[in-house]
């Protein structure tokens, strides 16, 4: 088994078996001294939090705790952290567990620090220049392998009126993500299914995108065939430390290539993921809905899919959406969003949100209201 990297490539990365160590030095590093811990209330009873507590060494406070992360990070949860906070009189956070926990993380960072509302810094609604360095810093700890948000520039939060918006910044990037994948193992079958297709699309969505940032473009294509080849290895061996850290490694590399924008399957998995109900997980949203943009986008990303194919160790000329479809159920995951509970009344609404996502811009064939009709028919 390797040793602990240390990579800097958008910030600086511990990657490795037991680099949770590390970070009491890099709380002293970054003159964290108070820092609050941002987490949901199942990593505190599975004891996880337990050991993080015991690697953070002195800058450990159990009355500096913030444990009501709800699986869809909302502006209601981020508004009672960002008042713990406060209370706390805290300079930093470390975030502890999944793209959720990460997510409010980076959102307290940014409110705890900028004045006015938090809709105003939407990156939609032009909110990305108002965003400057003086968020807190964040150090990233995530026990799922899939979000990448530990390197990422984005957080996804839910507002009140219940759209999810994207707040994007180089400022909300973590200061540090230390990445074990010891944190892992263990995660329930379903989860690591669920959390293991989001690293995937995210890869594949990145390597996709028609902007034109080559180093990005060669992670996620290393890390699209990192994730695909592993995977079901990882669901079927709960306590199998080799595809424990290879699957980490894919998350981190679609965290990187975030750079390169996502698409379609983004623009309608991030309306769905704002819905009170049913609550969807975003992984599980991201691997149902990507086998219908798969094959929407085919014709319009050159020799791309050829590229995937030979990455993903796939037969030339086998078409992806019929292989991720498949892998979808090798590795029980739901058939689409009507096995999902998704009801067809809310699919309008929709529609319309996933228009005004972010990520439309940034996918290979342009989209318009008709295509996104089809395409949501196509996932339901």
């Amino acid at each position: 088994m390797q040793d602990i990297q240390t990579i800097t490539y958008l910030t600086t990365i511990h990657f490795g078996f037991g680099a949770t160590s590390l970070l009491a030095n890099e709380l002293a590093a970054l003159n964290i001294a108070r820092p609050m811990i941002v987490t949901d209330r199942g990593l505190v009873a599975s004891g996880l939090i337990d050991r993080i507590a015991q690697a953070m060494g002195d800058a450990w406070s159990a009355e500096r705790i913030f444990k009501d992360t709800p699986s869809n990070p909302t502006e209601e949860a981020l508004e009672s952290a960002v008042k713990a906070f406060r209370a706390g009189s805290c300079d930093g956070i470390v975030a502890v567990g999944g793209g959720s926990s990460i997510d409010l993380a980076k959102g307290i960072a940014l409110m705890a620090t900028h004045s006015g509302s938090l809709e105003q810094y939407a990156a939609i609604l032009g909110g990305i220049p108002k965003i400057t360095a003086a968020v807190a810093p964040v150090i990233a700890v995530p026990t799922t392998s899939g979000t990448g948000s530990e390197v990422g520039r984005a957080a996804l939060l839910t507002l009140k009126d219940g759209r999810k918006l994207g707040f994007i910044s180089a400022h909300l990037i973590p200061k540090r993500a230390i990445c074990d994948p010891e944190l892992t193992m263990g995660l329930p079958r379903t989860l690591t299914a669920a959390t293991g297709m989001d690293a995937l699309t995210h890869c594949i969505e990145t390597f996709l995108s028609p902007r034109i940032n080559p180093p990005a473009e060669a992670i996620a294509l290393d890390g699209a065939g990192r994730a695909y080849q592993w995977i079901a290895r990882a669901v079927d061996g709960g306590d199998d430390r080799d595809a424990r850290w290879q699957m980490q490694m894919a998350s981190l590399q679609g965290g990187l290539t975030f750079q390169k924008g996502l698409g379609a399957v983004h623009s309608m998995s991030h309306p769905l993921g704002g819905l009170k109900s049913p609550v969807l997980h975003h992984g599980t949203l991201n691997a149902v809905i990507l086998p219908a943009v798969l094959r929407f986008n085919e014709n319009h990303a050159g020799d791309k899919y050829d590229r995937l194919r030979a990455a993903m160790n796939l037969p030339a000329g086998q078409p992806l959406d019929q292989a991720i479809a498949e892998l979808n159920h090798r590795i029980g995951l739901p058939s689409g969003l009507g096995a999902m509970g998704v009801p067809r009344e809310c699919l309008p609404a929709m529609v319309e949100g996933a228009l005004a996502d972010h990520s439309t811009a940034t996918n290979p064939r342009p989209l318009f209201k008709a295509d996104f009709e089809t395409l949501f028919a196509a996932a339901w």
